[in-house]
C-alpha cells in the first residue's frame, strides 16, 4: 500500500507514519499543497492524507482539486482522509467530498479506522451529530425528506 501524505507538520508525519506505517506500506511526503495533484498523477498512491492547512494551499483546496481532475478524467479515483483542526471544520471537509475525516489530536487507532474505511471505500466522520447524515444534506443544504429514521452511528 502506498499513501500519499500532504502536511507541512513534522509531528503529523511522525504520527501517521507511525500508526499506519508496516512492511507492506510505504509514504510520499508532499509539504506543498499544489504538487499533491501532480504526485497522486506519478505515484497512483492507495490513500491520501492530508492535513487541513498545508502551506499556501490547505486540505479542502487538495481534496476538491483531486475530485475536481478526477471528473475531468485527468486522475483515477482515491480515497482522501482529511485531518481536521477543531470540529468546526467538518462542514469544509464534507463538501470537498473527502471520504474521511478526524479531528485533531489524533492517536494510532482512530488513524487505522479512518484509513482502513477510506481504502475499502467506506466513510468515516467524526463531529456530525447522531441525528445528521453527511450524505443526507443536499447541494443546498436541505435535508433529504426521504431520509430513513433509524441512520448508522458515526465513528469516533
Amino acid at each position: 500500500m502506498h499513501i500519499l501524505l500532504a502536511t507541512d507538520a513534522d509531528w503529523i508525519v511522525d504520527e501517521v507514519t507511525a500508526a499506519l506505517g508496516g512492511p507492506d506500506t510505504s509514504f510520499s511526503v508532499c509539504r506543498q499543497g499544489h504538487v499533491v495533484a501532480k504526485v497522486v498523477a506519478e505515484r497512483s498512491p492507495d490513500l491520501v492524507i492530508t492535513d487541513l492547512q498545508v502551506g499556501s494551499m490547505g486540505g479542502m483546496a487538495i481534496t476538491m482539486q483531486l475530485r475536481l481532475d478526477e471528473s475531468a478524467g485527468a486522475l483515477a479515483h482515491v480515497p482522501v482522509l482529511m485531518l481536521l483542526d477543531r470540529s468546526a471544520d467538518v462542514y469544509l471537509a464534507q463538501r470537498s467530498e473527502a471520504e474521511a475525516w478526524l479531528i485533531k489530536p489524533l492517536d494510532a487507532l482512530r488513524l487505522r479506522r479512518a484509513a482502513d474505511a477510506a481504502i475499502a471505500g467506506e466513510r468515516y466522520t467524526e463531529g456530525v451529530p447522531d441525528d445528521v447524515r453527511v450524505d443526507s444534506v443536499d447541494d443546498a443544504g436541505a435535508e433529504d425528506a426521504e431520509a430513513p429514521e433509524e441512520q448508522a452511528a458515526n465513528a469516533g
